[in-house]
């Protein structure tokens, strides 16, 4: 295997920090809203330590050469094969998946369409889609949820969120320093409209062709749920484990939505015991 500092795909091209023995098992980071591959940088190094190469993309839509217009280019099953393209690239026949927010949706579509392609699978935050929508009806979650109805709004959540993110995200348990680098990078041209057009995407039908999804996650699997999370709540939190058909870890702390950055080191502890116990 040789380093990548960038995947070109279909005339996009995906900024990717690629750290680690070249040798060692590849381990996948996917960042979230509204995010970048630098939310992993306090991980990163806790991996790498312990022999894994690990590989951070900046995703489609928030890597600036990957901005493509309309909320088409956005599908998450666009989105899963830009993950696949990229173990393609590495040559790795499996990888070890972590996905946080966003980044976890796409770790989970991927887990269904394509099992035979990761070796373990850790989400945090994120709940497994169908046990959110479990949630929506038995709990609070569809009102923790209201930002994504809104975020279906032409350019208006653009327009509100310009200039606010930075307290928004405070708000929400973000260091003032973390949240003014997303927000520098969401101020750069198309980058804050192609990531809520990630949101858009959410109703938009299946593509054709498209293989199929099979509802339950057959890989070893870890989930990371913060309790004090303001958009995802318990119930969906504890519903996920009906949707994994295979060795499952829930692991519920008290933190916050921002695992990555606030909660590093039990973050690379989690990742580290699932890779672990596929390796042992």
């Amino acid at each position: 295997m040789t380093r990548i500092d960038q995947l070109r795909r279909g005339g996009l091209v995906l900024d990717v920090d690629d750290s680690g023995p070249e040798d060692g098992p590849v381990a996948v980071l996917l960042h979230g809203f509204p995010a970048d591959r630098s939310t992993w940088r306090a991980v990163t190094p806790l991996l790498t330590a312990e022999g894994l190469r690990v590989v951070a993309p900046d995703q489609r839509g928030y890597a600036v050469g990957a901005r493509p217009e309309g909320r088409r280019a956005y599908r998450r099953d666009w989105l899963v094969d830009d993950v696949l393209a990229l173990a393609d690239r590495l040559g790795a026949e499996r990888v070890h998946l972590v996905g946080h927010d966003w980044g976890g949706l796409v770790a989970w579509r991927l887990a269904q369409r394509a099992p035979d392609r990761l070796a373990s699978l850790t989400v945090l935050a994120t709940p497994h889609p169908r046990a959110m929508a479990l949630a929506a009806v038995r709990s609070d979650q569809a009102l923790r949820s209201w930002y994504i109805a809104a975020f279906q709004v032409p350019w208006l959540p653009e327009r509100l969120l310009r200039g606010r993110l930075v307290p928004v995200l405070e708000s929400m348990g973000l260091a003032r320093a973390t949240a003014e680098r997303y927000d520098r990078r969401m101020r750069e041209p198309g980058a804050l409209r192609a990531a809520i057009d990630w949101y858009r995407a959410l109703a938009l039908p299946t593509p054709a062709g498209t293989p199929r999804v099979d509802p339950l996650v057959r890989v070893p699997t870890s989930y990371l749920w913060g309790s004090r999370d303001a958009a995802l709540g318990r119930v969906a939190a504890e519903a996920t484990e009906r949707y994994v058909a295979a060795p499952y870890r829930f692991v519920a702390v008290d933190e916050d939505h921002w695992l990555p950055e606030n909660a590093a080191a039990l973050v690379a502890e989690v990742v580290l015991d699932r890779v672990r116990s596929v390796t042992a």
